[in-house]
C-alpha cells in the first residue's frame, strides 16, 4: 500500500477511491451511531406517551456540540443520535478538506483556491450562526 502523504498516492486514481471510501465509512459510522442512540433512547423513553397536541423541538442541550458531548457521557440516546447527525454532516466537509490536500499535492493552484473558498464558506456558515 502506498503512503497516504506520498506524491504518487495523490496523483493517481487512488485518491478518488480513498475519498469514496471516506464518504462510505462516514455514512456507515454515522448510521451506526444514530442506531445505537435510537436503541438507547427507546430503552429509556419507549414507555412514554408522546403529546401530539403541541410540537416540542429538540432540547437546548442537543443543539450545540458541548451539550451533545455532555449527553454522550451520560448515555443520553438523543445526544447520541445527534452525534450521528454531526458525523454525517462532517463527512462531506472532510471530503472537501482531503480534496484541498489532493489538489495541493498535484500543484493545481486554481482548484486549491476554489476548494478553499468552498471550505471557507461552509465553515463560516456552520460556525457563524447566520443562515436560514
Amino acid at each position: 500500500m502506498k503512503k497516504i502523504f506520498s506524491k504518487e498516492f495523490w496523483q493517481e486514481r487512488d485518491v478518488e477511491l480513498f475519498i469514496g471510501q471516506q464518504l462510505r465509512w462516514g455514512v456507515i459510522t454515522s448510521s451506526i451511531i444514530a442506531l445505537i442512540g435510537g436503541i438507547i433512547y427507546l430503552i429509556k423513553n419507549g414507555g412514554n406517551t408522546p403529546s401530539y397536541t403541541e410540537f416540542t423541538g429538540a432540547p437546548e442541550y442537543v443543539r450545540h456540540l458541548p451539550g451533545i458531548l455532555r449527553g454522550i457521557k451520560q448515555f443520553d440516546g438523543m445526544a447520541i443520535i445527534q452525534l450521528g447527525v454531526v458525523v454525517l454532516l462532517a463527512t462531506p466537509i472532510t471530503r472537501i478538506a482531503f480534496s484541498v490536500l489532493a489538489f495541493a499535492m498535484e500543484k493545481d493552484t486554481l482548484y486549491v483556491v476554489i476548494t478553499l473558498i468552498v471550505l471557507g464558506v461552509i465553515t463560516f456558515s456552520i460556525f457563524s450562526g447566520f443562515g436560514g
